[in-house]
């Protein structure tokens, strides 16, 4: 017997990512604990997280004077099912908030599982 291609169905998911600064913005690391405890709460509410440590990505951008200021961050990522704006945008209020930051970046991009 021969059997065709199974037809699944798919739906988009998202893919966000948030990028935490490693330091503040007098150049002192913020303690582990902050990260791990970003961690704890995108895998309690979406399942799952993951966070980029490894290799952290440098960031650069002109500040109001015309220097260039610098960042390390790291990225965690979360799946989504739904975006809720909303609550993301609450959620970094929180995070600036915390680390004390003008901009903390999340950005989500639609992604297919395949």
């Amino acid at each position: 017997m021969v059997r065709g291609p199974s037809v699944i169905r798919m739906h988009a998911m998202h893919l966000v990512q948030i990028l935490l600064p490693l330091r503040d913005n007098e150049g002192h690391p913020f303690p582990r604990e902050m990260l791990d405890a970003v961690r704890h709460h995108l895998t309690e509410r979406f399942g799952g997280v993951t966070a980029h440590l490894r290799a952290p990505a440098a960031g650069a951008w002109k500040d109001d004077d015309g220097g260039v200021a610098r960042d390390d961050v790291v990225i965690v990522e979360v799946v989504a099912d739904d975006l809720d704006r909303a609550w993301w945008a609450d959620y970094r209020r929180g995070l600036e908030s915390r680390f004390r930051q003008d901009e903390i970046l999340i950005r989500a991009t639609q992604i297919e599982r395949l």
